[in-house]
């Protein structure tokens, strides 16, 4: 079963009208800006907001060294790349040099042998 009182218009009207006041005193009651206590609140946020700005500062300024290190890593190792690249190229052009002094050689040693050869098959018949 529910509670239910009697009340007529008039209890409620001053109930409500109590309720208000209370609550216009709660408000009137809170600490102005002049309040000492107010101050010191606004100084400890200030203090938090500098002390984050802080150390949003330092994380930037060592994500920008960080990035700043990584650009050097990455260029020094486009440089390693670059001197490996021109060292195999350099290993390939003295193959391909040797090979092609070779060839003449070559073509005189097998142009030798077929002398050999045909003039031992003439000594033959």
């Amino acid at each position: 079963m529910k509670f239910n009182q009697d009340r007529n218009f008039t209890d409620r009207a001053a109930a409500s009208a109590n309720a208000k006041k209370a609550l216009l005193e709660r408000f009137k009651a809170r600490p102005t800006q002049d309040d000492p206590i107010m101050q010191q609140r606004r100084a400890e946020r200030e203090a938090v907001a500098v002390a984050r700005a802080a150390r949003e500062a330092e994380k930037a300024a060592a994500r920008a060294e960080a990035e700043r290190l990584e650009a050097i890593e990455r260029a020094k190792r486009e440089e390693e790349e670059r001197i490996a690249e021109a060292a195999r190229e350099a290993a390939r052009k003295a193959e391909q040099a040797k090979r092609d002094a070779e060839r003449p050689r070559k073509v005189l040693l097998e142009a030798v042998q077929y002398m050999q050869m045909r003039s031992a098959g003439k000594g033959r018949r």
